[in-house]
């Protein structure tokens, strides 16, 4: 689906919760669920082969946001609303209320629970966080 048709469920999804989340945050999650379904060699696979758990879609998000973002990826997902992983787990499951992805009955809002920080996450390799 194109972003011209998404944006209009998008924003009913946002207007349903508060407009807690921006945009682009659920943009950047079905773009990192495209991107988790190719390096788990499921995007051309259909149905519940095609399938990605809460773990998996988190790695995968964290993967694409090194290559998108690399350190500044925190700064990206602050400025969504994002401040922990179990926001993206909240973005899915709200995007999984309208019918725009669909979960499976083993998926639970949990599995997006502390599953890494993003700071620790995005750290530059070498860095020391908190110094100057």
């Amino acid at each position: 689906m194109d972003d011209r048709k998404l944006q209009p469920l998008i924003r009913e999804i946002r207007a349903l919760h508060d407009q807690r989340y921006a945009e682009a945050a659920y943009l950047f999650v079905l773009e990192a669920l495209d991107y988790t379904l190719f390096l788990h060699g499921k995007s051309q696979a259909g149905g519940e082969q095609r399938h990605v758990n809460g773990r998996e879609l988190l790695e995968g998000i964290r993967r694409y946001a090194a290559e998108e973002f690399g350190p500044l990826a925190p700064f990206a997902f602050r400025s969504w609303g994002v401040h922990r992983t179990d926001d993206f787990g909240d973005i899915v499951f709200q995007m999984c209320e309208a019918g725009l992805l669909n979960a499976s009955e083993d998926d639970r809002p949990e599995d997006f629970a502390d599953a890494f920080d993003f700071e620790e996450a995005f750290a530059l390799p070498g860095s020391v966080q908190g110094s100057s």
